[in-house]
């Protein structure tokens, strides 16, 4: 009896196990049939969200349709909220997705529709038009569906480290450039304090050019003449930077393996355990070798 009982708590188990994972190759493979089809059911779904957000924003059309506009929202909330929960049953270690960038994003595209529901009186309303606004957010739902996406956010964070220091390099000479400008140029040409001076170098050095403060003596105008072909050659810096990150990267072409523990992709077609939570990659293979 007790034998029976284990075999079909075993094959119950196995069924389960089984669900969970053509579940993962709906959800996560977007190079099956059936990946593809969810992902392009997905990616209609948050459009069309973005757009009824969008129209609510409008006055005339808010007053006009808001029914329709909030029931369309709740069903939209419906959707991602089957589908973020979907992604943490079919994700054996759903805290690491959770806490992952797609996971926060799955998060914040339901939850301020449910925060709506607790705020009320006219206190919140200020907040409940911000937490409106990030239900535009979902937009970034779709960052997992473009291919290069992984690579621009590698690049971007590999090269985070030299960006920085040409950032603090800007700030240097901004902070300089404005100084002087406030010590040659004086209050009654509109340099009032340091930071108005600081204000006016980095308009300058970026090529905004906005106009409303502007050298008067021929000295101050030197400044400005060097600040802007200064600024020519500094907005190409973080690019060449950036590019050649993106160039390194392109050269260690990665795969679109995903790990069946935490959901990360990206690693490399030879890898065998993820690198963010080392889970097995090939569990297929294991299986067939033991």
């Amino acid at each position: 009896m007790q034998d029976e009982r284990v075999l079909r708590d075993g094959r119950n188990e196995a069924g389960e196990g089984a669900a969970r994972r053509r579940t993962f190759e709906v959800v996560f493979m977007s190079d099956t049939p059936a990946g593809k089809v969810f992902d392009l059911i997905l990616i209609v779904v948050i459009f069309a969200s973005v757009i009824v957000v969008m129209l609510d924003s409008v006055e005339s059309i808010g007053r006009k349709h808001q029914a329709l506009l909030d029931a369309a929202e709740w069903g939209f909330t419906f959707l991602f909220t089957i589908e973020y929960l979907t992604r943490l049953w079919c994700v054996r270690r759903a805290r690491i997705y959770a806490r992952g960038f797609y996971g926060t994003v799955d998060l914040l595209s339901v939850l301020p529709t449910y925060l709506e529901l607790l705020l009320t009186g006219s206190g919140a309303l200020l907040v409940i038009r911000v937490l409106r606004l990030l239900r535009l957010f979902r937009i970034l739902k779709l960052t997992r569906y473009v291919g290069a996406a992984d690579t621009l956010v590698v690049a971007l964070r590999q090269s985070r480290r030299k960006i920085l220091v040409f950032l603090f390099a800007v700030l240097t000479l901004v902070t300089v450039f404005g100084t002087l400008m406030y010590l040659i140029e004086g209050q009654e040409h509109g340099y009032t304090s340091i930071p108005r001076g600081v204000y006016w170098a980095i308009v300058t050095l970026t090529t905004v050019g906005y106009g409303d403060i502007t050298p008067v003596t021929t000295v101050g105008q030197v400044i400005s003449s060097v600040v802007m072909i200064m600024g020519y050659g500094i907005i190409a810096v973080p690019t060449g930077i950036y590019a050649a990150e993106l160039r390194d990267i392109a050269i260690q072409r990665r795969s679109r393996i995903v790990c069946p523990e935490c959901a990360k992709s990206g690693h490399e077609d030879h890898a065998k355990f993820c690198n963010k939570c080392g889970a097995n990659l090939r569990p297929e293979e294991s299986a067939e070798s033991v």
